[in-house]
């Protein structure tokens, strides 16, 4: 009891105007009293000039950061003292042009992103649902529209009547249009075609590490809308980054990874639903031969601050819940802290051990191990132990295949594997596939024309 008045207590024998920060920093927390007159341990030893600062201090804190907290003047025997009680206060109260806030037993500044997020959380918003009047539904990209109503009526999150809407009138089904008219943040992270031109960092990197951290091997990045990066990056990492080996259960031929894809999977989707966009950072992803390091700039609610709390029951509190809402709708996550049951049960299949969180103010890194079946595996494999150009180059030209079964665009290409442009693609693949016979073009009397597909 007696550490819980300290946090809302303070004993001062005398007064001094920097104490209106304290006064500050309560109205910003969760209120608090501050008694003038009284020694460290709070026994009263009384002030001369208490009826004066009983005018002068209520004076003060009104002209300074335009509050009115209740003053009063105390006795003890002879001694006069003050009582400065203050309440916490819905909006934020700054001091000088500067915010303090009350925090256990110590006052300090909130600057920064803290501040931009008190601010929001006082006016009941979130950063994702700060709203973009330059932005309007017509920017919006067509193909990431689609592929949200295919997933939400797939997992029967939405009917197909629901889908079957204007987009402007999805949009504020969805809650993603603010009182004003104007699309959200969020929105346009799932939706706009080049979310990066808003808020930079908005996209994924994936890099393969050899012998060493600074040992880089190859990399991608992964661009365009939210709703589209989580497949992207899924793909490209198990058909590129990650080696399948193969193993056998009886006679059946099977391929091995190091980590299952439906943990990967939500893993990503949790580092896209809490990662702290106004940090300007991307998502991170580090594959090694027999782990992978996932990182974004984000956090979690302080009371799941470790692996064993994360894995148990929790109630869902995502950073970012217009943007989680989103993915929420589409089926790709689940509510109430689910999608960590989901993470457990992948692992489970596996025999894998559970991906190990380390949560700190640098932000949320995951570490997936390899199972114990892929590490047998990867001593086994001597001839192929880690993936070459030759490799990956090949792993993609077999993805391409897969992809091309129905006819694609080289746009359709290009955005699904994430290659930078339609001259790379065509300088390291098209132009070599097609001299294989691996594809064939739609119209190939006519092989620049703007509607040529190729099929395999």
């Amino acid at each position: 009891m007696k550490e819980k008045e300290h946090q809302s207590i303070e004993w001062k024998e005398s007064w001094q105007d920097e104490y209106l920060k304290w006064i500050c920093g309560y109205a910003n927390a969760y209120g608090g009293t501050i008694y003038i007159g009284t020694d460290d341990n709070g026994n009263v030893v009384g002030i001369d000039n208490a009826r004066d600062l009983l005018e002068r201090i209520p004076n003060k804190i009104t002209d300074t950061m335009g509050i009115i907290v209740d003053v009063n003047l105390l006795y003890k025997g002879e001694l006069e003292y003050l009582q400065i009680i203050v309440d916490k206060y819905p909006s934020l109260i700054s001091f000088r042009g500067k915010y303090y806030y009350r925090s256990g037993s110590t006052m300090r500044e909130i600057t920064g992103k803290e501040l931009e997020r008190t601010l929001l959380k006082t006016q009941g918003r979130t950063w994702d649902g700060v709203p973009l009047p330059k932005l309007s539904v017509t920017d919006l990209k067509q193909d990431a529209i689609q592929l949200f109503k295919e997933k939400a009526v797939k997992r029967g999150r939405l009917t197909k009547e629901e889908v079957s809407v204007e987009d402007d009138i999805l949009m504020e089904n969805l809650h993603l249009i603010d009182e004003d008219g104007y699309l959200i943040k969020a929105a346009m992270l799932a939706f706009y075609k080049d979310p990066e031109k808003w808020v930079t960092g908005s996209y994924i990197k994936i890099g393969y590490f050899g012998k060493s951290d600074s040992d880089l091997v190859y990399q991608d990045e992964v661009h365009g809308p939210l709703i589209e990066q989580v497949d992207k990056t899924v793909d490209l990492v198990y058909t590129k980054y990650m080696k399948a080996l193969i193993d056998y259960e009886g006679i059946q031929r099977v391929e091995q990874f190091m980590f299952h894809k439906d943990a990967f999977r939500e893993i990503l989707l949790n580092a896209i639903v809490h990662k702290d966009y106004s940090s300007c950072n991307p998502i991170q992803i580090s594959v090694y031969k027999d782990k992978i390091y996932i990182w974004n700039d984000g956090e979690m609610p302080p009371n799941l601050d470790s692996t064993d709390k994360l894995f148990m029951k929790h109630s869902s509190k995502p950073y970012n819940p217009k943007l989680a809402n989103i993915f929420f709708k589409s089926g790709m996550i689940e509510a109430w802290g689910r999608g960590f049951e989901k993470i457990r049960e992948a692992c489970a299949l596996y025999d894998g051990p559970l991906p190990e969180y380390e949560i700190n103010e640098a932000g949320i890194m995951v570490l997936c191990k390899a199972c114990d079946r892929y590490l047998e595996l990867l001593r086994n494999d001597v001839q192929h132990p880690v993936q070459n150009e030759q490799d990956v180059e090949q792993d993609i030209k077999s993805a391409i295949i897969k992809y091309c079964k129905e006819p694609r665009t080289t746009k359709e290409i290009i955005e699904y594997f994430g290659f930078a442009n339609r001259l790379y693609l065509k300088r390291h693949y098209l132009d070599a596939m097609l001299t294989d016979g691996q594809l064939k073009m739609t119209i190939p009397d006519k092989a620049t024309s703007k509607n040529q597909k190729y099929y395999s």
